[in-house]
């Protein structure tokens, strides 16, 4: 059994894939459908309306990221200054599960964030962590254990996973800049190059590698139910996009720095030739600055809502989704609410979503 772990340039986020595709096999926590469209995908029912309730209304710091382990019902919570906060019963907690303020430089693009529990995390309670050092502002990914309070990580039982240099810039916080990278942590110390990563062997290029003409995204997702990934990719100025592709095809180059969204970037012509283009884009016309990537829904509460991908604006705060079909983006919608500045979307083991803004955790619920 392999546990891939995926990384990318300039995302500030880190994942865990468990998989059952070709080569290796990699247990599911997805399904890898060679289809775009999972049971009860369909066009949103016209009367379908959304609204954001407050979950969680106080007491976080900057909170950068939200998610929950399988077989957990404990919900956890990043804050960007270095701490990983426990959500229980719907409630906060005040002990942090694990504290990294002494080590993390935070503030603008810089901080903790970023958390991926393994697999099998109950069993071994293996956890990542992704965030920029107090000491210079490099990227470090790093492995922790949970301690026997399972409330409260080891914070000594730290383990350096991949690290990369990063200290002339303060923004763009990945690890190999423009790229995505994908590890198989369960074997070699500290990881292992999987065989099936497209540039392995080749010379001039890390095997780490896995795709690359990336900007940089804020976050990616896989869709639980048919393996596909969606990239949210902030542009250089003009345009925001969002990019999709199978989990299993590795090698792509998404067009950066040669294209912003679908335009050529800095020239009238450009050779866009084996460049894989966004299936949405949208212009900063209306405030919008730089786009959040959400998730594909996959829960029960909202019906209609399944296969939907929602993604906001951290300056415009806007609520917006379509459905991924055929290779095309359609029933795009425009939900038609507005908060404050989304940092992040979250997502909890049966599938429902939540959006970050501010200092305030929401749920996504039917209206």
């Amino acid at each position: 059994m392999t546990g891939n772990f995926i990384s990318h340039g300039s995302a500030m986020t880190l994942r865990i894939d468990r998989r059952l595709c070709s080569g290796a096999a990699m247990v599911a926590l997805i399904a890898c459908q060679s289809d775009s469209t999972g049971p009860g995908d369909h066009t949103l029912p016209p009367d379908l309306t959304l609204e954001l309730t407050p979950f969680i209304s106080s007491g976080l710091s900057s909170p950068v990221f939200l998610t929950q382990p399988l077989d957990d019902g404990r919900i956890f919570v990043v804050e960007q200054p270095g701490r990983i906060r426990l959500i229980k019963n719907g409630v906060l907690q005040t002990t942090p599960f694990l504290d990294l303020t002494s080590r993390v430089l935070s503030g603008g693009e810089r901080g903790l964030l970023s958390v991926a529990f393994h697999p099998q995390y109950a069993t071994n309670h293996f956890f990542y962590v992704y965030f920029t050092t107090q000491t210079n502002g490099d990227i470090r990914i790093e492995r922790f254990t949970a301690s026997e309070n399972p409330d409260v990580a080891d914070a000594t039982s730290s383990k350096l996973i991949i690290t990369a240099p990063h200290s002339s810039q303060a923004n763009h916080n990945g690890g190999l800049l423009g790229a995505m990278i994908r590890l198989d942590v369960d074997h070699g110390d500290p990881y292992a190059i999987p065989s099936d990563n497209p540039f392995v062997g080749q010379a001039g290029r890390r095997g780490e590698l896995w795709a690359k003409g990336l900007r940089n995204p804020w976050r990616y997702a896989f869709d639980r139910t048919t393996g596909l990934l969606y990239i949210a990719d902030v542009g250089q100025g003009e345009r925001e996009e969002v990019d999709v592709s199978s989990v299993s095809t590795g090698g792509i180059n998404y067009g950066w720095n040669i294209m912003e969204g679908t335009s050529c970037y800095n020239a009238t012509t450009c050779d866009e030739t084996g460049l894989q283009l966004p299936v949405i884009e949208y212009t900063h016309d209306g405030g919008a600055c730089s786009i959040t990537g959400g998730y594909v829904y996959r829960g029960s509460a909202i019906d209609g809502l399944q296969g939907h991908y929602l993604y906001s604006d951290y300056c415009a705060g806007f609520l917006k989704s379509f459905r991924y079909a055929n290779g095309v983006a359609v029933d795009q919608k425009d939900w038609g609410i507005t908060t404050g500045n989304v940092t992040s979307f979250g997502q909890d083991i049966d599938g429902e979503l939540y959006v970050l803004a501010d200092n305030t955790i929401y749920r996504i619920v039917a209206g």
